[in-house]
């Protein structure tokens, strides 16, 4: 046994005790025939720098294979790093930029070459503040989407997936980037509300007979109009359907068409149709027989207005961006009298109408997105969607919470094909090699693409790489060694679990599962857990535009690893987001303080580290009590696990630590282990206790451990000789047998006078230092053993001075000190005294002389009305509809804890008062 020092300091124990884990290959530890347990980390971007939500991510995730580990399981945690297209791109062309350079100085292969430069230098960074988390992860065997072994799966798949006809090249509308010269999925999509305006135009019929009207909040693409379409059922365009109008500006002739798109309560009820430059109208285009090839695109890769196919874009609109355009096209439309005005409120004409308009962003570039035609290679998500679906649906993998089962679902059935290919340099480079004549070669090498298209035929690889989520999808059974190794055979896949935050569901968890069953035939993993978000304190999302975004490793420095994984876990309630709350973080610091000074507190009195597995034999109640609730917190720590409850779990661990062993054990045990003058006691008893003691103790390490992983070690080590270091220690046993019914009864009955003998002397202003006499009459025969058994715990926990017996036939017995002995008459109590009822029990504690009684009923009266008044000024703002609708949430649910606490106070005070007769 090493001595503790007097005060728990996080820093110095959590690097030293990392860097020990890492170097002994504890996270992977070789385990020969016990069964594999696997979860993989969501990879997070190389860029990347941890933040609050990887905190909890990673805090449930370390929980589960800490748990699987200890448990005795093969249990592996994969990690590694995402390539991050986009995101490295972006911070490798930013390095060039401050040098005055930019990426097309350089050959592709020279850009590629600096990205892996920086990548070894700079990247990876999140993987070390990880490691400050206590994350422990598989780092012997870290993986990174580039690597060697991946690419190979990344390129095998995509040849299958177009050998299958899964995968193809098509022209369509994509979310178009400008600002980076990419496409981006929906989903990298932000929409924000801006003011803008709606301009309404005149399209005048082909005859000059009259005008159509339209209106858009982007004028500029008038330029690229292919039709006007009006609903079939609309009466009033009956007679113009199949007719032409001739545009603005370019003068082209084009076709009034009937679709159900245009709805009659809109506006004029006629809507224009820019295939090439709307989502909507590029549907209304093909429904309309017009080919994806024919559609008019208005615009290049920076989103500057380009000459479209029929060349009649004005030359000096050419090369504008698009919002200078904007400005030109409506100042045009405007003077040839084509510009319908807009006539406010108090009758003054405006060039448009003021909007609000759902604006779409990218979420990384801040630049408007455009809808924009161009060659992709998609993927066919309908169908590789349906086994994901089924499997839900069959339970083969769970989602929890279950609500989350809706919306994917919802989003599954509805799936549209997937746009995996992206501009960039940076990325797994698209397997595709073009041929001068148009056809396209698809192979896993240039050599195996020259063999399909002939000696002679001059090839050209695709410039695209791959959308970064095509390869993360494979990172169940891709980072396990597939396609070389059988990853089946390992019991490798499927994973056991995989923990996400809900805001990937699509990104990656539902395309995992599609690469997952159509290439393993099995889901990739057996439970899919999606947790919340972590909010700034008072419940917004946090951003770094608000200032209230909250930095994990500042929190680490400050209150320790331990306290911020514990407050991620206990505030961890399936479906809900958490709110920060450092105080909570501050409170789970001390109470890793009360377990420090709970150990120090026995290496003091000769407890130390137990040699047994199993609970030692016990004769004493007390101690019989301890080994049952140790027990019975195990069995109910392993169903919360089990139910993925971690909030249940962090403070089923809490309150048996703190309640049951710190509070109530270490001090029932204190007349047992503590002798006269600080020597300490001897005997069948003591021994027996310090056994048990250091047992629980160990026990309650164990348990912590996967949720404070370094105070737990640090103890473990300094409580005596170990075998082994905690983190692969053994698991407790959750025996039933080791339950005992009637000790725990006799120690809940202690505690409960206890408890009330204590709130008796707080609520009626007993000093601290009086002691007190305690009367009982009329006690059961369970009662007057109990009370014989337990005497030296009540009277130094009770700060008593005296207890009196009477029995039935009138003999009484004091118990003094400890001492049972006769006392022949049996004191009568007092006049003035206060009643504590346990169960069919009434104790009785003299009070005359120690209080003033009218002082105190007075201060009691008064304070019980204070507490009735707010009480009912609370019950009646929340009566009140027009607070409970108008006021923001938070400020609602303050007044109904306020209303509830005071509640509880008013009905407190009246019961003490009660007391007093």
């Amino acid at each position: 046994m090493s001595e503790l020092p007097k005060t728990f300091d996080p820093a110095e124990i959590e690097t030293r005790w990392y860097q020990h884990w890492e170097e002994k290959g504890l996270f992977a530890p070789e385990r020969p025939g016990a069964d594999p347990w696997t979860l993989v980390n969501p990879p997070p971007n190389v860029t990347g720098s941890l933040h609050i939500g990887h905190a909890l991510d990673n805090t449930l995730q370390d929980i589960l294979v800490r748990h699987a580990r200890l448990k005795g399981k093969d249990a592996r945690w994969v990690v590694g790093t995402d390539h991050a297209g986009i995101a490295t791109q972006m911070v490798v062309e930013r390095q060039l930029n401050a040098k005055q350079q930019k990426r097309t100085d350089f050959t592709r292969e020279e850009f590629v070459a600096k990205v892996w430069e920086w990548k070894e230098e700079s990247g990876g960074e999140i993987t070390q503040q990880l490691r400050r988390l206590g994350c422990s992860m598989d780092w012997a065997n870290e993986r990174f989407t580039m690597d060697e072994g991946f690419s190979k799966a990344v390129l095998k798949v995509f040849v299958e997936l177009h050998r299958q006809g899964l995968l193809y090249r098509d022209k369509r509308l994509v979310n178009w980037d400008p600002g980076l010269g990419t496409a981006i999925s929906d989903l990298e999509v932000e929409t924000v509300e801006v003011k803008g305006s709606f301009w309404h135009l005149r399209y005048p019929l082909e005859d000059g007979s009259g005008f159509i009207q339209v209106a858009t909040t982007r004028p500029e693409t008038m330029l690229a109009d292919m039709a006007v379409a009006v609903h079939p059922d609309d009466e009033r365009y009956k007679a113009l359907v199949g007719r032409q109008v001739r545009l603005p500006i370019t003068g082209r002739l084009i076709p009034i068409i009937t679709d159900e798109h245009a709805d009659p309560a809109l506006g004029s009820g006629a809507v224009k149709i820019t295939p090439g430059h709307d989502f909507n109208d590029f549907e209304v285009g093909r429904r309309a027989g017009i080919e994806a090839r024919d559609m008019l695109n208005m615009l290049d890769a920076k989103a500057n207005i380009t000459q479209t196919a029929d060349g009649l874009i004005p030359a000096d609109l050419l090369g504008l961006d698009r919002f200078e355009a904007r400005k030109l096209v409506v100042e045009r439309l405007k003077a040839e009298g084509f510009l319908v005005p807009h006539v406010d409120k108090e009758g003054v004409e405006h060039d448009s109408e003021p909007r609000t308009i759902q604006t779409p962003y990218g979420d990384r570039s801040g630049v408007v997105i455009e809808p924009w035609l161009t060659d992709q290679w998609y993927v066919d998500a309908a169908t590789l969607a349906k086994p994901a679906i089924e499997a839900v649906r069959s339970g083969a993998t769970k989602i929890v919470p279950k609500s989350w089962e809706k919306t994917y679902f919802n989003w599954m059935e509805n799936i549209q094909p997937w746009c995996v290919s992206r501009q960039l340099w940076w990325g797994h480079r698209i397997p595709a090699w073009f041929a001068d004549d148009g056809s396209i070669y698809v192979a896993e090498s240039e050599a195996e693409a020259q063999a399909q298209a002939g000696e002679g035929v001059k090839l050209i690889q695709d410039s695209d790489v791959l959308d970064t989520w095509f390869s993360s999808a494979l990172w169940p059974f891709a980072t396990m060694g597939w396609p070389d190794a059988d990853v089946k055979a390992l019991g490798r896949y499927p994973n056991d679990v995989l923990i996400s935050g809900f805001d990937i569901l699509f990104f990656w968890d539902a395309r995992m599962m599609m690469q997952g069953l159509h290439f393993m035939k099995e889901v990739p993993f057996k439970t899919l857990y999606l947790h919340g978000l972590v909010r700034a304190a008072d419940g917004q999302k946090m951003s770094k535009s608000k200032g209230n975004v909250v930095n994990p490793l500042g929190l680490i420095d400050q209150y320790g690893a331990d306290a911020l994984r514990f407050f991620m876990a206990a505030m961890e309630s399936q479906g809900r987001d958490i709110k920060m709350d450092e105080r909570r973080i501050e409170g789970y610091r001390n109470f890793a303080t009360k377990l420090w000074n709970a150990a120090r507190f026995c290496q003091s009195n000769g407890i130390g580290a137990s040699s047994t597995i199993e609970p030692p034999a016990a004769e004493l109640a007390v101690n019989r009590w301890i080994i049952a609730e140790t027990v019975a917190t195990v069995q109910a720590l392993d169903l919360a696990l089990a139910d993925l409850r971690f909030d249940e779990a962090a403070n089923t661990i809490y309150q048996f630590t703190w309640s049951r062993f710190c509070d109530w054990y270490l001090e029932l045990i204190k007349p047992v282990i503590q002798g006269e003058g600080g020597v300490p006691a001897t005997g069948a008893g003591a021994d027996e206790t310090r056994s048990v003691a250091g047992w629980v103790l160990d026990q309650i390490l164990v348990m912590l451990h996967p949720f404070m992983p370094f105070i737990t070690e640090e103890l473990w080590s300094k409580m005596g000789a170990r075998e082994h270091e905690l983190i692969v220690a053994h698991w407790p046993m959750a025996d039933a047998r080791a339950l005992d019914p009637e000790a725990a009864k006799e120690i809940d009955w202690l505690i409960r006078l206890v408890s009330e003998i204590r709130s008796a002397r707080t609520e009626l202003g007993v000093p601290p230092s009086a002691q007190l006499e305690l009367h009982v009459t009329e006690a059961s025969e369970l009662t007057e053993i109990r009370l014989r058994a337990q005497a030296k715990s009540l009277t130094r926990l009770a700060r008593l001075s005296e207890i009196h017996l009477k029995g039935s036939v009138g003999i009484g017995v004091v118990i003094d000190d400890a001492q049972i002995g006769d006392l022949g008459v049996f004191k009568t109590a007092q006049k003035g005294a206060a009643q504590v009822v346990v169960d069919e029990d009434t104790f009785v504690l003299p009070l005359e002389g120690i209080i003033d009684f009218d002082a105190e009923r007075a201060r009691l009266t008064k304070a019980i009305a204070a507490a009735e008044k707010e009480r009912d000024g609370l019950a009646g703002r929340l009566n009140n509809p027009s607070f409970v609708e108008r006021a923001k949430p938070e400020a609602v649910e303050k007044a109904r804890a306020d209303h509830a606490e005071k509640a509880a106070e008013a009905e407190r005070l009246s019961a003490a008062l009660a007391r007093l007769g």
